[in-house]
């Protein structure tokens, strides 16, 4: 059964927008209080993860939207954002969500879909146009409200980096710009910087110019085809290969007394699959 797709194409230029809405989740967690994200580090190739989503959204017959703005097309088509790998999947009530024009954002017209949802995937591209589209309107307020029911909200690759408050490589010149002239995400867990692709791309000392200006947030770097899930304060490593862990210590599965290792402001450490972190905490769970 296809899905339905709602797009609007107005105002394909650039546009200001109000700032994103962060924070409004119960400030007694890092994550989400209530609902669950899977927050995926680019080329989302396994479809344990995509299945994984559709479980955390309550089952092939739950409502899920796709967002493909962030690659920035003229067009996108049903199958959009991984809509179609969701279908594949049997996932039977897939919708495509797409705007460049906070104005139809902010309609109920528009963003209608998002009010039963229980699923939502941001697609890869560059997460600013995320923020121009969507920060400050009602389509915004209603992706929060996907997780106040206890629904799911993922995405991979910006679609990763949007979940975080502070947005990773933001500028619209271009991707090698960690702090750039978006810096604000959609706080769906907050005080962390995401980062994504992050061993395949040799990233993984790129974080620290985000935490060199912002020292207290939390960095979380994930690698491609490997997802964080984040619920409450847990954060779990799902498939794939590694995510790194930025918060000025350093921990490994064989102690570290006889390391020499660098000062908390170059310090990082990797998690696997099964590796889970209290993100109140800042801790390994072991």
């Amino acid at each position: 059964m296809k899905g339905a797709i709602v797009i609007s194409m107005l105002a394909l230029a650039g546009v200001t927008s109000a700032g994103p809405v962060c924070g409004r989740q119960d400030a007694e967690y890092v994550g989400p209080a209530n609902g669950t994200l899977v927050i995926v580090g680019g080329n989302a190739q396994d479809d344990l993860i995509y299945q994984k989503i559709i479980d955390l959204a309550g089952g092939v017959d739950a409502p899920i939207v796709t967002v493909p703005t962030a690659e920035g097309s003229d067009t996108y088509d049903d199958d959009a954002a991984s809509a179609g790998t969701f279908r594949r999947l049997g996932a039977k009530n897939v919708t495509v969500l797409h705007t460049y024009d906070p104005a139809v954002a902010d309609t109920e017209e528009f963003a209608a879909p998002l009010r039963y949802a229980k699923g939502v995937f941001f697609g890869g591209g560059r997460q600013w146009r995320l923020v121009d589209a969507y920060a400050g309107t009602l389509t915004e307020t209603l992706f929060h409200q996907v997780l106040d029911r206890g629904g799911v909200v993922s995405g991979s690759s910006a679609g990763a980096s949007i979940q975080g408050s502070f947005l990773a490589r933001g500028d619209t010149a271009n991707n090698q710009i960690l702090v750039g002239d978006h810096q604000v995400g959609f706080g769906f867990v907050k005080n962390v910087a995401i980062d994504q692709h992050v061993l395949v791309r040799n990233r993984q000392f790129d974080m620290f110019d985000i935490l060199k200006v912002r020292p207290e947030l939390l960095g979380i770097a994930i690698d491609e085809n490997t997802a964080l899930i984040v619920s409450k304060n847990g954060a779990e490593v799902y498939r794939g290969t590694y995510v790194i862990i930025y918060d000025g210590s350093f921990w490994s599965r064989e102690g570290s007394d006889l390391k020499n290792l660098p000062d908390s402001s170059s310090i990082f450490y990797f998690l696997k699959d099964g590796d889970k972190y209290d993100l109140g905490t800042r801790q390994v769970v072991v």
